[in-house]
């Protein structure tokens, strides 16, 4: 895919899984740049955002488990990623340990998620200069296929109500809603991509 760069040109945007450290701190320095409480009211409208923070230290964790899913420039910059959070990390984060618990319990195909083979992602988010040109789709077609063939029946994560944003681009990557639930005072869609 080629895309219109912050500098202009075209460049060419590759979608593959983490492989590096230093892809590691990348995606730390975009998440940290698109945290809520980092950015104005209205970026966090018009633009989205990102709720839960990760250190290095936990990428690395959830990387140990299963890689994530990066786009990168022409350059090597990462400019998205999609994460991903096994089982295998329950515990080692409040704020997934909660969707964890929250999707537990939640029916899939005449079973609960439980009994499910699936996997969280643990966060979205693609950088401000490249939105629009389908990197969340393209991110969540890399990210099912892969995930599929390592024997995942579907991915589950969960959208604050307060981002219309991320909501649409969930929808149009192919989630559907499985509930609502209201955490800190927020509501939040628990969505589910079938594998």
């Amino acid at each position: 895919m080629e895309a219109l760069g912050n500098n202009g040109t075209t460049e060419a945007i590759t979608i593959c899984r983490v492989s590096t450290r230093d892809e590691l701190l990348m995606i730390r320095e975009l998440q940290e740049a698109n945290l809520g409480k980092n950015i104005s009211a209205e970026d966090r409208d018009k633009e989205g955002f990102v709720t839960a923070e990760y250190s290095v230290e936990f990428l690395e964790l959830m990387d140990q488990y299963s890689h994530s899913i990066i786009a990168k420039n022409g350059e090597g910059v990462v400019i998205g990623y999609a994460l991903v959070a096994t089982r295998d990390i329950y515990g080692h984060h409040d704020l997934l340990t909660n969707l964890f618990d929250e999707v537990f319990p939640l029916s899939y195909h005449g079973k609960t998620l439980r009994d499910t083979n699936f996997v969280l992602v643990g966060q979205l988010c693609v950088a401000v200069g490249y939105r629009g040109l389908g990197l969340v789709q393209r991110m969540y077609a890399f990210y099912q296929s892969e995930l599929k063939a390592e024997g995942y029946e579907c991915a589950v994560t969960d959208v604050a109500e307060s981002n219309p944003r991320s909501l649409k681009a969930h929808k149009k990557s192919g989630f559907d809603t499985l509930a609502t639930f209201t955490y800190e005072d927020a509501v939040w869609h628990i969505v589910c991509l079938d594998f």
